[in-house]
């Protein structure tokens, strides 16, 4: 007890210190800065201002509106736009497109003829839709060696795509690449396309035989 009673006033001494420090801590935040002197403004400053002065002054246009509201994708448009030039009558679009019943399939024998060159004709082993770039991969038989070409449809060196002859049942895939294997392959087509040829010739013929006939 008596070692509490003699520290007591320790204490309070203590807590007085403490009291005026934080006074005087108080008082300097409350104290107000002394007003620093005016510099002069020089010749750099005076050159700065007058930039300032001039940007100010030049005017600025409003954003010109983005084309991106009018048209988000203008792509599909140019695509539509570059195969109605190539293909103005829509023949090789309709020969290809998924809607229509005659349109050729995978597994087909179609031939291609084009400016530079014999046609060549093979299975119709893949369609690869690609808008103006859309092919045909076509497998043939020469020297009897295997080969594959591609055929862009819309190119302006492809004049002419004829179906030689239709598969009976329709393919279940897409891209009928078992037919590279021996036990799958055609094989040569020369076959089917003397038939078609001679098939075609006689037609006509006839055809040419029945106007003369109407003219007489």
């Amino acid at each position: 007890m008596n070692a509490a009673v003699a520290r007591q006033p320790v204490g309070c001494l203590k807590a007085a210190l403490r009291r005026t420090r934080f006074q005087r801590s108080w008082q300097r935040c409350m104290a107000t800065e002394a007003a620093s002197p005016s510099i002069p403004r020089t010749a750099f400053s005076q050159r700065q201002h007058m930039e300032q002065q001039k940007v100010a002054k030049f005017q600025i246009w409003p954003q010109v509106p983005s084309p991106r509201a009018t048209h988000p994708d203008p792509m599909p448009a140019l695509k539509q736009q570059e195969i109605a030039r190539l293909d103005p009558t829509g023949a090789r679009t309709r020969l290809f497109s998924r809607e229509h019943a005659d349109s050729a399939k995978v597994g087909d024998v179609l031939m291609v003829t084009t400016k530079a060159g014999e046609p060549f004709s093979g299975a119709f082993i893949q369609l690869r839709r690609r808008g103006v770039d859309t092919a045909i991969l076509l497998r043939g038989q020469m020297m009897k060696v295997g080969v594959e070409m591609w055929f862009k449809i819309y190119s302006p060196t492809v004049t002419g795509i004829d179906i030689i002859w239709r598969k009976p049942k329709r393919a279940r895939r897409a891209r009928l690449t078992f037919m590279r294997k021996p036990k799958h392959d055609m094989g040569s087509v020369d076959n089917l396309v003397s038939a078609w040829k001679k098939e075609r010739y006689a037609l006509r013929s006839k055809a040419k035989q029945g106007g003369g006939r109407q003219v007489r």
